[in-house]
Parts: C-alpha cells; sequence; structure tokens
C-alpha cells in the first residue's frame, strides 16, 4: 500500500473513461480502470503504465452486481482505499426508437448505464463512510440533461435516471463527507457514436469534443476542496450539432 488517492474508473479502457484515468494519474493518484473488454483493458494499462502512472487493471461488467463487489474489495485489499469513483461504463443500441426497440435491448442498456451505476455506488459506500471522505463522479449525458429524441429510449431513460441518483448521493452522504458529481457531457468524439442508426460523419465529429475536455471536468470536480461539491457540470462543443442539428440526429 501507498498513500497515494486512489480512483477506480469503471469504462476505464476507452473514450471518457480512459481520458478520465489519464488526467488523474497525472493529478497523482493511482489508478484502477475496469471494463468488459480484456484486450482493450489490457491496452489502456500498458499505455497509462508506460506514461508512469500507477496503473492496474480488472476485467468487469458492471451490470454484474456482485462481480463488481468483488473488485471493490480487491481494490480495498491492495490499496486500503478510494478516495474518488468515476463511473464512465455505459452503452446504447443501433435499435433504439418504440418502432423497433427490443425487451432485452431496454434491459442490457438499464443493466449497465443504470444499475451498472447503483452498483459500483453500493460497493464504495462503506469504505468513503468509514474514511470520513469520498468524491464520486457519474458520466451521464446532454440526454441526462434535456430530452434528446435521437439518442433512444433505453439511452435516455437511464441517463436521466442518473440525477436523481446523483443527489441523492449529495443529500444523504453529503454529511458524511462524500460528494458526488453529474457530468453531462454533450457530444464527444468517442467509437459510441458509430453505434448510431446514422453515424455522424469524420468532419462533424472533429468539430465535437475531445474526451479530454470531459475528463479535465472529471478531474476538478474530485479535485475541488473538501468542502466543495460540485453537483452537475454540463458541457457541450461550441458548435452544438444539439442545437444546430445534423442528417444523423433526425429521428428514423
Amino acid at each position: 500500500m501507498n498513500n497515494k488517492p486512489v480512483a477506480w474508473i469503471t469504462g476505464g479502457a476507452t473514450g471518457i473513461g480512459f481520458a478520465a484515468a489519464q488526467s488523474l494519474a497525472a493529478a497523482g493518484y493511482a489508478i484502477v480502470i475496469s471494463g468488459r473488454r480484456e484486450v482493450e483493458l489490457n491496452r489502456a494499462s500498458t499505455q497509462l503504465s508506460a506514461s508512469g502512472a500507477d496503473c492496474s487493471a480488472i476485467a468487469l461488467d458492471v451490470s454484474q452486481g456482485q462481480a463488481v463487489a468483488n473488485a471493490s474489495e480487491v481494490i480495498l485489499k491492495k490499496h486500503g482505499r478510494i478516495d474518488a469513483l468515476v463511473c464512465s461504463a455505459g452503452t446504447n443500441v443501433p435499435n433504439r426508437f418504440w418502432a423497433n426497440l427490443t425487451a432485452d435491448a431496454f434491459a442490457r442498456v438499464v443493466s449497465i448505464n443504470l444499475n451498472g451505476v447503483a452498483f459500483c455506488l453500493h460497493a464504495v459506500l462503506p469504505s468513503m463512510r468509514a474514511a470520513g471522505k469520498g468524491s464520486v463522479v457519474v458520466v451521464s449525458s446532454w440526454a441526462g440533461w434535456r430530452y434528446s429524441g435521437f439518442t433512444g429510449v433505453p439511452y435516455s431513460a437511464t441517463k436521466m435516471g442518473l440525477a436523481p441518483l446523483v443527489e441523492s448521493l449529495n443529500d444523504q452522504e453529503g454529511k458524511n463527507g462524500i460528494r458526488a458529481t453529474l457530468v453531462c457531457p454533450g457530444e464527444v468524439a468517442t467509437p459510441i457514436l458509430k453505434t448510431r442508426p446514422i453515424p455522424p460523419s469524420d468532419a462533424e465529429m472533429a468539430k465535437m469534443l475531445r474526451p479530454e475536455d470531459v475528463a479535465n471536468a472529471i478531474t476538478y470536480a474530485v479535485q475541488a476542496p473538501a468542502h466543495v461539491c460540485i453537483n452537475e457540470l454540463v458541457i457541450s462543443p461550441t458548435w452544438n450539432r444539439i442545437y444546430m442539428g445534423g442528417e444523423d440526429l433526425k429521428r428514423p
């Protein structure tokens, strides 16, 4: 064990999660990344370690409650603490509107985007309470801040559900020194956009937020003074297609 603060980032192998791991490592945190795809997880861990980060990786599907609890125990056994949890694991499905949405697809999105966050919170809160402090950042979406029809039924429903989940933490756990931040990014140039029924063009993705833009906001929330809680952060590209429109944003 060492005296470094420890940050656990779910969905840490790619996109916003990986950028958050890089940013928090640069800020002096020991990093634990988890994710479902072992190949990408190992690649990310190797890259972080090569850059000098104190990094370890755990293969994990956050939709599995017992597996999440086990991962938390592994982290606590190795490090003795979890100072920050960044919930960045998320998914969507191509067939996302009522006309073609299946019950199984809906349930799968819920199991990762909503249940997965709740499982992770349940796993880390006891040790944070015992320490009298802890920072939680939940990566939601613009679709979790304002209804966005193009993101589809399950994604919108689950991301909207994260707002009261995060607020309940600040309501119930603030007295224990635990604070939570809901981060609601607009369009970020990450691979998940390619799962849209009509993917955005490369030219349009070049104008979107970068994962590191959101990662910087996450690090700001985690590193704020202990008496400060950043309840919600909404961040979008200046050239915001949610306002301007785009062919791939039209409802089929």
